[in-house]
């Protein structure tokens, strides 16, 4: 009956089960302790070299990145000696690993190179949360590192999420924590520029949200057609600079119009000549 066969069979392996957990009870019992120590080991070996890198105040993402890398290899360390000590021929498996590891890397090309472009900039760190930088078309304060992008916030509150193949290669301009915010506005030339001058930075220092340390840069620009151009730059936080730079740009207007000084706008003059000759005569011949 196709069910008597079923149930030896059953029968069969449970029985080599029970023989197998009775001769190897101690090696699997070896290899349970061995994995839950493990696990136990790497999570407190973890802990303690972020606390250790912490104290030393070393960059926040590096300091995620070494934690779970220490985990993930004490793990596999004790994971290896919990199979070895089964008895298992590991071998296999690690020729197994090999090959599977040598496919996806044929296959994920382009997310592995991500990968290795976040190892890299994790550990040269050209820039680190909370900064500003400007890469390739793309400028924001960085919100996050992982291994496989970077995460921008721009100053709309915009969320840019950059693959880290396209930041390691490419120019990077890293203002820190500050934006610099460039302006310019003209002045009749017959005002004295040093007054000029004087009142945009005065309006620049009392400006909310306008950095003073560095301080403020204010200068004549240029020679403008109908104006002399004084020109401006400050920093200011990346979040919200636009609101900081306008406020500075109504309190730079103020401050001129308060002094008098005038702010020329470009014109044209057209003069019109009138022709007064008095015609020629013309002769014709018959």
């Amino acid at each position: 009956m196709p069910e008597t066969k079923d149930i030896h069979t059953a029968e069969q392996i449970l029985n080599a089960l029970i023989q197998y957990c009775v001769k190897y009870s101690f090696q699997i019992i070896g290899a349970i302790v061995l994995f839950v120590a493990g696990w136990v080991i790497a999570g407190r070996l973890s802990a303690l070299v972020v606390g250790v890198c912490a104290r030393k105040k070393m960059d926040l993402v590096l300091v995620q990145f070494l934690g779970g890398l220490i985990k993930v290899l004490t793990l596999t360390i004790f994971a290896v000696i919990a199979l070895d000590a089964l008895g298992i021929n590991i071998s296999p498996f690690i020729a197994a690993i090999g090959a599977c590891a040598f496919g996806l890397t044929l296959a994920l090309k382009g997310p592995l190179s991500n990968y290795g472009a976040g190892v890299a900039i994790i550990f040269t760190r050209p820039f680190t949360v909370g900064n500003t930088i400007t890469t390739g078309s793309h400028s924001g304060i960085v919100e996050d590192v992982k291994l496989a992008n970077t995460v921008l916030i721009t100053c709309d509150g915009e969320r840019i999420t950059i693959p880290n193949r396209q930041i390691v290669g490419e120019t990077i301009v890293n203002s820190y924590a500050n934006k610099i915010v460039e302006g310019k506005v003209g002045v009749a030339y017959d005002t004295d520029p040093g007054k000029a001058i004087e009142v945009v930075t005065r309006a620049l220092e009392n400006a909310a949200g306008v950095v003073q340390d560095p301080k403020p840069q204010v200068g004549i620009d240029a020679f403008g057609d109908s104006a002399l151009v004084i020109g401006y730059r400050y920093w200011t936080p990346s979040k919200g600079c636009h609101i900081v730079r306008y406020a500075a740009n109504l309190g730079v207007y103020k401050g001129l119009k308060s002094a008098g000084i005038e702010i020329p706008f470009q014109r044209q003059d057209v003069y019109l000549f009138e022709d007064k000759k008095p015609p020629q005569k013309r002769s014709r011949k018959v």
